[in-house]
């Protein structure tokens, strides 16, 4: 892991400037103590990156989660109950680890998580407007349409016009030119550009100009522009953020059901996250998905135990850590220390960033998730791969990422369901001699109910005096249903003067009585392969 420090190190940091504001943010959208969403991030880098089989996969508080923590808060009666059902939802977790649920991840087409990752890009590039800006009612993290400060995404944007704040404006403009700067040709320059990332250099100077313009009219950036760590007086003040479960509500059944939804909902992001940055690791890297269900468990059990937020892991602190060039685990495990020693050491210094210069970041981050020449390639590659591609796109802006990923899903299928149809089986008419119809039917490999509706359709327009030669040679798997429809055919043949002619690898049967018996019988070679 120490191999490439030179890479995790300087990614590192970029991911702890990504994430810093992020953990606030979430925890503040969540209705939780901001404290909370730190204590989540820090246990997300250390416990989680740790015990991880990912090389670049970032683990933290989730804002996919944020409206269910709100919600169940309030409905769960407190914070500290609250908890219980964090801890409990990890345990559940390394249950779905146990049961190598991890493999439901790979269930998810291509399409849908490269849409996944471009609708994320996008909708990091619209939230952080505001904040670029220095408009921040609405907390960082918040990436639902619907936001917590009672606007939308766009309303939000077009409320921006009538309150730019000039010194928070200003400063991520500067910001946003260093990184690019960095970006596109300092970082060719030479190995002391690439060890000091641009964020870093932007992160500072956003620093000193606060310092500088604090007491201009114009130019100052107040309070709410920054960002905003609790600030302990002393060790016992510090130790007072951390809030504990009760684990007295145990017999709750509120809790159970909180519990399992938390699991559920964690798990699947967290599945979704590993495949889509697998798909962006420069080195494809496979991350073990059943092993990355334990880290994620064992995660939330710890931060539940200590008041921190549900976990799991995330695609924008994972993507800012490859573009950063982050090569192992390490990367992530620092991150999480840089999380520990600056809110027990620098809280102060941490309160002078300005929250546009961290939204000059993420534009960066968001750019290179959402690039144009995507949109095109995913074009280019025909409607079955564009339409589930366009769809989550566009349900991840105008809803949230789940239900966009489910929207995306939800078309993929039909997408299959389709190709099923078309490719369940061919049919060319080999003969018409005889004045009788000789027409070949090939089964493909694998022919299921989805494939019931073109088969049933091609049979029943078969003409009278047809000579049907059925070839299942090639198929290794046939759904009972196809079987019964086959079978239900011999009637309507015998009435309708079909002839059909079986040919399986058993031989060639004339006219079979029965379909049914006929592959009971069928060597093992054509039963479905497992594994």
């Amino acid at each position: 892991m120490f191999k490439y420090l030179k890479n995790d190190l300087p990614a590192s940091i970029v991911v702890f400037f990504v994430a810093l504001p992020l953990c606030l943010g979430i925890a503040l959208a969540s209705g939780a103590p901001l404290f909370s969403g730190l204590i989540a991030g820090i246990v997300g880098g250390i416990v989680v990156g740790s015990l991880s089989g990912s090389k670049i996969g970032v683990s933290g508080p989730a804002a996919g989660l944020a409206a269910i923590v709100l919600t169940a808060i309030g409905a769960l009666g407190g914070y500290q109950n609250f908890l219980l059902a964090v801890v409990l939802g990890g345990i559940i977790q390394i249950v779905f680890g146990i049961l190598k649920a991890g493999i439901i991840g790979y269930y998810f087409p291509s399409s849908v998580i490269k849409g996944m990752l471009t609708g994320i890009g996008i909708i990091i590039i619209l939230k952080q407007i505001p904040h670029f800006f220095g408009y921040d009612p609405d907390p960082e993290g918040d990436f639902a349409f619907f936001q917590v400060d009672g606007q939308n995404t766009f309303s939000e944007i077009l409320e921006t016009i009538n309150n730019i704040s000039p010194g928070a404006t200003l400063i991520a403009i500067i910001g946003l030119s260093i990184l690019l700067l960095w970006d596109k040709v300092l970082s060719k320059k030479g190995k002391f550009f690439q060890l000091v990332q641009g964020p870093l250099v932007a992160v500072a100077v956003g620093i000193l100009f606060y310092i500088l313009t604090k007491d201009s009219e114009t130019l100052a950036i107040s309070a709410e522009h920054l960002v905003s760590v609790p600030i302990p007086e002393d060790a016992a003040s510090f130790l007072g953020q951390f809030s504990f479960p009760n684990f007295g509500a145990i017999t709750n059944p509120q809790i159970w059901v909180t519990a399992f939804t938390i699991a559920l909902v964690a798990s699947l992001e967290t599945l979704l996250c590993v495949e889509a940055t697998d798909k962006l690791d420069p080195e494809k890297n496979v991350t073990p998905t059943n092993r990355e269900l334990l880290a994620q468990g064992t995660g939330n059990i710890i931060s539940g135990l200590i008041g921190g937020l549900p976990i799991t892991q995330v695609i924008v602190r994972s993507s800012a850590n490859i573009q950063s060039g982050g090569k192992t685990k390490m990367s992530a495990i620092i991150h999480g220390f840089f999380l520990l020693i600056s809110v027990i050491l620098i809280p102060r210094l941490l309160n002078m960033i300005p929250l546009s210069v961290l939204a000059a970041v993420l534009f960066i981050v968001g750019f290179k998730l959402a690039k144009p020449s995507l949109f095109k390639q995913m074009y280019a590659l025909g409607w079955k791969q564009s339409v589930p591609f366009f769809v989550t796109v566009i349900g991840i802006i105008f809803t949230d990422l789940l239900i966009g990923i489910g929207l995306g899903l939800a078309v993929g299928i039909i997408v299959i369901m389709i190709k099923s149809y078309q490719n369940s089986h061919f049919l060319h008419i080999e003969d018409k001699s005889d004045g009788k119809h000789k027409i070949k039917m090939t089964l493909a490999e694998e022919v299921t109910f989805f494939n019931k509706g073109a088969i049933l359709k091609e049979l029943d327009s078969l003409p009278r005096e047809t000579y049907l030669e059925l070839d299942v040679r090639k198929t290794r798997y046939l759904d009972n249903d196809i079987i019964e429809i086959l079978d239900d055919f011999t009637f309507k043949a015998k009435e309708r003067n079909i002839d059909i002619k079986l040919v399986s690898e058993r031989g060639i049967v004339e006219n079979p009585d029965s379909f049914i018996e006929f592959f009971k019988l069928r060597p093992k070679i054509a039963q479905p392969e497992k594994g």
